[in-house]
């Protein structure tokens, strides 16, 4: 039942540590650390991307800024309670890690699975110069009875396809994970830079659930 849950959620990123280790939270004894790891993108930018580590998996003591890593896991969220509302946290749970010496232009460095359910009716729009956009939100199924919520945006005909979505429809996703910068505002004189992440869909699939 596990292994079968586990397939539904399924993230391989490569990159670079560009963060130290900070200490997230400790499960039966386990001391789990956040560290930002920089996934180059096609177009010369980046994305950072937030990964959640053991410290089975590594010795969160080094300083291992700079090193390369491939990264297999899944994309988890939580909900961190602040300026009283509640949060969505996004970032990869590590199930495995490896050092690399470098990184082949040619690898799949960011790309991410997920099958889960429409739980949010899809948000529909397009851009001042004609660009479809559609933003989804996937409830994903974890062991346990929890489940992750993650945010999915696609564009043209796969923005198409997704506007016509219902809550509760079973959706299988392909992308990549990306990072994206935008102002909050918090106060009319206060604006404050902050990040969000999210699923780039390159391709969907969906079935009515019944």
């Amino acid at each position: 039942m596990t292994d079968k849950v586990i397939e539904n959620n399924q993230v391989t990123i490569m990159g670079k540590i560009v963060s130290g280790f900070l200490y997230s939270h400790e499960i039966y004894g386990e001391g789990f650390y956040m560290v930002d790891v920089e996934v180059e993108r096609l177009s010369d930018s980046t994305d950072i991307i937030p990964v959640m580590i053991s410290e089975r998996l590594l010795d969160v003591s080094q300083d291992y800024i700079g090193a390369c890593i491939s990264v297999n896991g899944q994309f988890r969220s939580y909900n961190r309670h602040e300026e009283k509302k509640n949060k969505l946290v996004l970032s990869v749970f590590a199930r495995e890690i490896e050092f690399i010496d470098e990184i082949d232009e040619n690898a799949k460095s960011n790309q991410i699975f997920l099958d889960g359910f429409i739980c949010k009716e899809p948000i529909y729009r397009k851009t001042p110069l004609g660009r479809e956009i559609a933003d989804i939100l996937l409830a994903v199924n974890r062991p346990y009875g929890k489940s992750d919520y993650i945010p999915c945006i696609s564009w043209g005909r796969n923005a198409r396809f997704a506007s016509g979505f219902q809550v509760g429809d079973r959706c299988m996703v392909w992308g990549r994970i990306q990072s994206r910068e935008y102002l909050k505002k918090i106060s009319d004189e206060e604006q404050e830079k902050r990040v969000a992440y999210e699923v780039s869909v390159s391709k969907l699939e969906t079935e009515v659930y019944k």
